[in-house]
């Protein structure tokens, strides 16, 4: 059993707009997220500060522990709030998550307390991971001192990482860790979403 975050904490400065809402292929990419997320689990919540742009989801809505502790703040106040001793962490602006890919990354999950794929070494994604309970000791005291880096903390875990040649048995062109950031960037999003239909 595992649970799901998505995290929609970013303040989407690049973009200029809250880039969870953004359609791609006519869809706000968090629905597609959600729609790729949901089958995975039944704890399934939305990590947000501003819980009134979600709450059409009816999902439960999770807030930050500490706030302005920028992405790691969210990591750790997903593991906190999830229910199972696992939870697979994504991005609300990734929209073409591949189920197969997240499936492999659960099944994973008992073999370390990180699992996070190694796209651009030595990069893991960390917005496309599973995280385990015991991560919560090794990043509070990181958060409290300001020590914001993500990956910071995994010299005090056991990680997992799955190779790029791993990934590639289920999404060859790593689609899967397409994320929007800039308008350029949504821009590309989109044209590859009606490429792929």
């Amino acid at each position: 059993m595992i649970s799901v975050a998505v995290l929609a904490g970013g303040q989407s400065k690049r973009m200029g707009q809250d880039k969870a809402f953004l359609k791609v292929g006519g869809q706000p990419v968090i629905e597609r997220v959600l729609e790729r997320v949901t089958p995975l689990t039944d704890d399934l919540f939305i990590s947000t500060n501003s819980p009134e742009k979600y709450a059409r989801f009816g999902l439960r809505l999770v807030s930050d522990v500490y706030p302005d502790k920028a992405a790691l703040g969210g990591i750790y106040s997903a593991i906190h709030a999830a229910q199972y001793d696992h939870v697979l962490i994504v991005a609300c602006d990734m929209p073409f998550l591949n189920p197969q890919l997240l499936r492999h990354l659960i099944t994973l999950a008992p073999t370390a307390e990180v699992v996070a794929p190694l796209i651009s070494p030595p990069q893991p994604e960390t917005m496309h991971a599973v995280y385990s309970k015991a991560c919560l000791a090794a990043i509070k005291p990181r958060l409290l001192a300001n020590q914001l880096r993500i990956i910071g903390f995994f010299e005090d875990v056991s990680v997992r990482y799955v190779e790029q040649a791993e990934v590639a048995r289920f999404d060859p062109h790593f689609y899967t860790f397409l994320n929007m950031n800039t308008p350029a960037d949504w821009e590309r999003v989109k044209q590859l979403a009606a490429d792929l239909v």
